[in-house]
């Protein structure tokens, strides 16, 4: 009798156990929206949503914002959706099909199915009123013009189309150079483009096929950017430097000059309204540059240490911080009426805010900054609607990101039906906002991810994310790739590990310094000294085994898995390196130069010490090496050197190839697959 209770007591044990887990395949069945847009006229958004891989497109049309699904894309192909944008006439929507937009080969075809005949990046055409999807023609980077014009990239060459008209889209002009950038006039008559010609970057602007193309102050110099004022008459630019430069010490940071330009449209005569301070946080460039009304220019800057909106007076050239504080603004966006700009931020009342996200705007005439969203969930990507409502992407730490609307102060929640019934939301934890310190003091930010009972000892995981122009946020991320890592940290939290996600430096969300320091990546690799701080900030933990620590990492997570392996294995057990960078010495390629840096060979010499290979000898941990041989972002030789380097010196090692998908997992199957090879690998290496 007491035996019989015993084992029935087991299998109670055991069928309670069953019931509260979930496996790695349940909690990968995130919802994903992208590609967010709304009509010119405000009263439609439309939105890309991926489920288990299948990417389709959504709209909703006011007064009731009832989702309807405009497309019938159901298998798990690997073909994303992007490029999503209405024309002015507010009758199409257009978008492109195909492709890996967060590559730099983005525009060639991804066969993730390795099918005999490739896959096309194709555009592609919905009729609202039909709601008819149909493709066009091969191309990408699409632009509107007036009415349903459009025009795309194909080959570095401008086409031009018109949604209305049956017949194909035909070149508009062919001149030497690739066109990387362009823009149509208010009136759509004219169209202003950047096009590399090698060491210098020209801006022009095409009228009519029979016109010369006019040149808009030619220079020696790189323009970009180029936006056109809202009554057509002027077009603003960047200005950088062109060719190659001087051979200065590498190891030697240095400001980088640019400055903002605007032109007459009709003379082509241009003038410098805006430099920016030479300083290192002055030199950064790359960010939101708009052209609101007639008396302002909008541009992006990190001059004050932090990620900015600048207001910049066109008559005076005097400049406004527009969004004051210790946080970073990013995905912005204007209003049509070119009086309110939408963005995220991680701004908000507790010290945790700065690792979540809320939807701020600025109403132009005032330059009043509002917070128009709080709490502990994320939102991300708004985008303006009519009367002064908006639409965003929003998620909490266990329900992941969907569209949501805000109507009069109220918000309303789309598609929570897509959300399968077998996705774990309610046994998903919350994650902690931790925080330790750097040997070198700086203070590194962290979510720890730990499910409640369980042993007494616990073995810990650091995770690293890749970029690493990256932060790592207190709920679902509004990057896929990043939604993937949030599930598998899930997981393995809901598998008994105690997980810690650092958000080291060269990462976005605690200013210039941060994401910027002096000797990081190949230049000494300062930034592994906070992923070992996380390591032994876990291992010290009450209820975390400090002889149980493993470490995983995509892409520049990576990276540091193999330099963590390569430097600590007496710390960092057991590691997951997946598509990682390995050799960095190859960064300082002379190529066709003659002119020699004075540093160059310790600079060669610091970037080699700063890859995982010089380690190998002290490399003892066990190691999974995962790569996709079509990825785009970091070239699988850099995992088949290391591995060749491995099996030379007879150290042992498990891998997994995956032949013809991307560093971004374009098919789900694929995704989940590495999903749950990463976790066995540290489940069979780390759990007792």
């Amino acid at each position: 009798m007491k035996i019989r209770l015993l084992i029935l007591l087991f299998l109670c044990s055991c069928t309670f156990a069953l019931s509260q887990s979930f496996t790695m395949e349940q909690v990968g069945k995130f919802t994903f929206p992208s590609e967010l847009t709304s009509s010119p006229a405000g009263e439609k958004i439309a939105w890309a949503m991926y489920l288990e891989g299948k990417r389709n497109v959504f709209m909703a049309e006011a007064p009731d914002f009832d989702p309807i699904q405009l497309t019938a894309f159901n298998q798990d192909d690997g073909q994303e959706i992007s490029g999503l944008t209405f024309s002015e006439d507010g009758n199409w929507l257009v978008f492109v099909r195909g492709g890996d937009h967060g590559g730099w080969q983005y525009s060639s075809t991804v066969n993730a199915d390795n099918m005999p005949i490739q896959p096309k990046v194709e555009i592609w055409k919905i009729n609202l009123a039909s709601k008819k999807v149909s493709p066009i023609i091969e191309g990408d980077d699409v632009v509107m013009g007036s009415g349903s014009d459009f025009a795309f990239l194909k080959d570095g060459k401008v086409w031009k189309g018109n949604l209305s008209d049956s017949g194909a889209p035909a070149k508009l002009f062919d001149i030497k150079g690739s066109v990387n950038g362009m823009q149509f006039s208010p009136d759509g008559s004219k169209l202003a483009f950047t096009i590399n010609r090698g060491g210098h970057q020209l801006l022009g602007v095409f009228h009519d096929i029979d016109s010369p193309i006019q040149w808009i102050a030619p220079s020696f110099h790189r323009y970009s950017k180029p936006t056109w004022s809202p009554s057509g008459d002027q077009i603003a630019f960047i200005k950088t430097l062109g060719g190659e430069g001087a051979a200065f010490p590498l190891l030697e940071p240095r400001h980088e000059p640019w400055e903002i330009w605007v032109a007459d449209a009709k003379s082509g005569e241009a003038r410098s309204l805006w430099k920016a301070p030479e300083t290192l946080r002055g030199s950064y460039r790359s960010g939101f540059f708009a052209f609101p009304n007639e008396k302002e220019l909008v541009f992006e800057s990190y001059q004050d240490g932090w990620q900015h909106l600048y207001s910049l007076n066109l008559a005076s050239g005097e400049q406004k911080l527009l969004t004051p504080g210790d946080y970073m603004v990013e995905q912005i966006k204007m209003g049509p009426d070119g009086r309110r700009i939408l963005f995220s931020a991680n701004h908000g009342s507790t010290e945790a805010d700065k690792d979540r996200r809320h939807i701020g705007s600025i109403d132009l005439d005032s330059k009043k900054v509002a917070w128009e969203t709080q709490g502990e969930g994320i939102e991300a990507y708004p985008v303006a609607l009519a009367g002064g409502d908006f639409a965003y992407f929003s998620a909490t730490p266990q329900r992941p990101h969907l569209v949501t609307v805000s109507k009069a102060g109220q918000t309303q929640l789309l598609q929570e039906n897509l959300i399968s019934s077998d996705f774990p939301q309610a046994k998903l934890v919350t994650p902690k906002q931790v925080k330790f310190t750097a040997p070198d003091g700086t203070t590194v930010y962290g979510q720890l991810f730990e499910k409640e009972g369980g042993p007494a000892k616990k073995p810990g995981v650091i995770f690293v994310h890749g970029g690493p122009q990256r932060q790592m946020l207190l709920g679902w991320s509004y990057m896929d790739y990043y939604s993937n890592t949030y599930a598998i940290n899930q997981y393995l939290a809901e598998q008994g590990f105690v997980v810690l996600s650092v958000n080291f430096r060269l990462g976005i969300g605690y200013g210039y310094e941060f994401h910027r320091p002096a000797y990081g990546y190949y230049q000494g690799a300062v930034e592994y000294q906070d992923v070992k701080a996380g390591g032994e900030f876990l291992a010290e933990l009450e209820q975390v085994d400090g002889e149980r620590i493993g470490i995983y990492g995509g892409s520049y997570g990576g990276y540091l898995t193999s330099l963590a392996l390569a430097r600590d294995s007496e710390l960092f057990k057991v590691g997951v390196d997946i598509h990682g960078v390995h050799d960095m010495d190859g960064r300082y390629e002379l190529s066709n130069r003659y002119e020699q840096a004075p540093d160059y060979e310790k600079a060669k010499e610091i970037a080699w010490n700063s890859s995982p290979m010089p380690g190998l000898d002290r490399w003892t941990s066990p190691v999974l090496f995962i790569h996709s041989d079509d990825d785009r972002n970091v070239n699988i030789s850099q995992t088949t050197n290391l591995i060749r380097r491995f099996e030379e010196l007879g150290k042992p090692y498990e891998s997994i190839l995956i032949p013809g998908d991307t560093h971004h997992w374009m098919k789900w199957e694929n995704m989940i697959r590495v999903d749950q090879a990463t976790a066995d690998f540290l489940k069979k290496h780390l759990m007792k």
